[in-house]
């Protein structure tokens, strides 16, 4: 079983898992209803994407 020799300090830990943090969504304007969109994702008011109709709204 593999146990570690010595003990890993703060700094040294902190330092691997520095790439682990979260970032926030990136929000766009829709171009076809000018509402805002998370980046790389349908619009959930007009449907479209990438001005394409997506997702058929309901009347």
């Amino acid at each position: 079983m593999a146990v570690p020799k010595k003990r890993i300090s703060h700094s040294r830990g902190r330092k691997r898992r520095s790439h682990q943090a979260l970032t926030a969504d990136r929000w766009v304007t829709c171009p076809q209803c000018r509402e805002p969109m998370t980046l790389h994702h349908v619009c959930k008011n007009c449907g479209y994407y990438r001005s394409r109709e997506v997702v058929a709204k309901e009347a």
